[in-house]
């Protein structure tokens, strides 16, 4: 187990959680110019973007800079809470305020799914715990590819595309239920942690493959049927 302090911070105490922002300057700063920047680029575009860039800025402030950042050195289920709001929500906003073009389905999927499963290798995971730049790596290699598959499957109204949804939730899936029925915990840097919170480290690691299994998987499986049913109703002209 390592004793390195992750780029989060410390753990919190229960008590007093919520007041662990992270006021990270160079962060701060990045997602300052990326938001002007979004600003003066969406100025004249329609509204609907405008409001994607916002809900994809605020997405960064959760994951990154709110108490949730500084809880998942406490919690790995609180790791998988992030890594959703990541890929989940954040890509999606990106993807419809800032689309990336002429990226084949195939290679984001492939992508998007090798970060899903590096994220939970504990060699990796221990690698980006005790180094900022293997974390920001890490992060960069979740975002971009998510953001590509989103940009296609919320972009382009065909149900071939639509159906890449279907192995994004079976993987969300798999890993959940390895994470749920796992008889030992994977992730160690949580061990000394998981205690201030009420659970063992096993039950936390439990308790994220719940949140992977459940609360992930539901709404790209309702999205995907939305999804589909509209791309039938509009080629079947219902």
């Amino acid at each position: 187990m390592t004793s390195m302090t992750p780029y989060c911070g410390p753990a919190p105490e229960r008590a007093d959680w919520f007041g662990a922002w992270n006021f990270d300057p160079y962060l701060l700063t990045v997602l300052l110019v990326l938001g002007l920047w979004g600003a003066l680029t969406l100025r004249h575009q329609q509204r609907d973007r405008k409001g994607a860039a916002t809900l994809a800025m605020g997405a960064a402030l959760l994951a990154f800079v709110s108490p949730l950042c500084a809880m998942t050195v406490a919690l790995f289920s609180a790791r998988t809470l992030h890594h959703l709001v990541v890929f989940g929500l954040l890509a999606p906003a990106l993807a419809l305020a800032f689309p990336i073009r002429k990226v084949p389905v195939v290679a984001s999927f492939a992508a998007l799914s090798a970060a899903l499963w590096l994220w939970h290798i504990p060699q990796v995971y221990s690698a980006a715990w005790d180094s900022a730049l293997v974390y920001w790596a890490m992060q960069a290699a979740l975002i971009l590819p998510a953001w590509a598959f989103w940009s296609v499957i919320l972009g382009r109204s065909k149900l071939g595309h639509v159906v890449w949804l279907v192995p994004l939730v079976g993987q969300m899936g798999l890993l959940g239920a390895l994470l749920t029925f796992a008889q030992r915990p994977f992730y160690l840097e949580h061990l000394a942690h998981a205690e201030r919170f009420g659970l063992s480290v096993l039950q936390d690691q439990q308790l994220a493959g719940l949140i992977m299994w459940v609360p992930g998987m539901i709404p790209v499986a309702i999205l995907a049927g939305i999804m589909a049913q509209r791309v039938l109703r509009r080629d079947m002209h219902i």
